[in-house]
């Protein structure tokens, strides 16, 4: 039989446990009432808006006057590219354009001097023929009309002298055109073919102003694309440049959060690169990212799907180390 000392140390055993047991569930019950709700935590990145800089002219990459995290002004020289082939089309411009001028004034002046006078003198002689035939008819008809020729004679004295009257006006016809020079629609298209060939000239200079591509704006030489010696072709990216002075913050939030991120409103964010620093920012943009950026609900019943959102966020101070890809934090209140 079980002795009186064996029932006083069960007992005192099983009050034991049992005082364990309440301890045990009294700290689950203080504890789950302590414990908080672990804070709400939005990761977003800083972007900023990159030009990609391009030329019209295709050639060799000649040297870089950048490096990539340089700090670049508007107007700065960022590459020099060489093309042998603009330029040798540009003499060849060049050399139409002369050509052209060269006969433009050709036609300006019109016929030279020593043709003009060529003409002038057969004209001359037409003239001095012209009149001895005149002479010879008149005496003609003066000797028919008293019977001592025939009227063959006369005729033939009479077509010698129209044959010299016209070989007269031929002439002087000739000598007043090259007076004249040119006529007018000559000089029309002399003109314009010198207006196109400057027009050439001008279009290749053009092209060739790309040799040496600008910087378009203040900012960060970004990345690099070809390497030195390379061959770019007609409006390839040689690089890009990250504006200095447009700088966002994007955050993807699920939209049962967007009640708290308004259109205007300011928030607290804080950017870890820079030491923890805190700083407002200014909600302007919000949009939907579509089906694919879709949270799913876990359970079959109860839940539902939430869609993501994309917040854009401006700082609302300049912030001249702000780099773009820095994380910035969100907490929601």
């Amino acid at each position: 039989m079980e002795t009186n000392q064996e029932r006083d140390e069960s007992k005192i055993l099983l009050i034991s446990l049992c005082v364990i047991i309440l301890v045990v569930v009294i700290l689950a019950v203080v504890g789950f009432l302590l414990i908080n709700k672990p804070k709400e935590v939005i990761q977003g990145q800083v972007e900023a808006t990159a030009i990609k800089i391009s030329g019209k002219l295709p050639g060799r990459v000649e040297v870089f006057h950048v490096r990539e995290g340089d700090s670049v002004k508007e107007g700065d020289t960022l590459v020099h590219i060489h093309s042998s082939v603009v330029e040798a089309k540009l003499q060849q411009a060049q050399a139409m354009t002369t050509a052209a001028k060269a006969q433009n004034r050709k036609v300006d002046a019109g016929a030279r001097t020593q043709i003009i006078q060529s003409v002038r003198d057969l004209w001359l002689q037409a003239q001095a023929a012209r009149e001895i035939a005149q002479k010879t008819y008149n005496r003609m008809e003066s000797l028919y009309a008293q019977g001592v020729v025939s009227a063959q004679k006369r005729d033939e004295a009479q077509a010698a002298y129209k044959a010299a009257q016209a070989a007269e006006d031929a002439a002087w016809n000739q000598y007043n055109l090259a007076q004249s020079g040119a006529q007018q629609e000559d000089k029309q298209s002399s003109a314009a073919m010198v207006t196109a060939a400057q027009g050439g000239e001008k279009e290749v200079e053009a092209i060739l102003q790309d040799q040496y591509l600008l910087s378009p704006c203040n900012g960060i030489v970004d990345e690099i694309y070809p390497q030195q010696g390379e061959l770019v072709a007609l409006g390839a990216p040689i690089m890009s440049v990250l504006r200095g002075d447009d700088r966002w913050i994007t955050f993807n939030v699920r939209e049962e959060l967007l009640r708290d991120l308004p259109l205007g409103k300011e928030i607290d964010v804080v950017i870890p690169a820079l030491g923890e620093m805190e700083t407002k920012a200014q909600v302007y943009y919000v949009r939907d990212m579509g089906d694919y950026a879709v949270w799913r609900a876990t359970k079959a019943t109860g839940e539902w799907d939430s869609r993501t959102f994309k917040i854009k966020a401006r700082p609302l101070e300049q912030l001249p180390n702000l780099r773009p890809g820095m994380s910035v934090i969100y907490y929601p209140k």
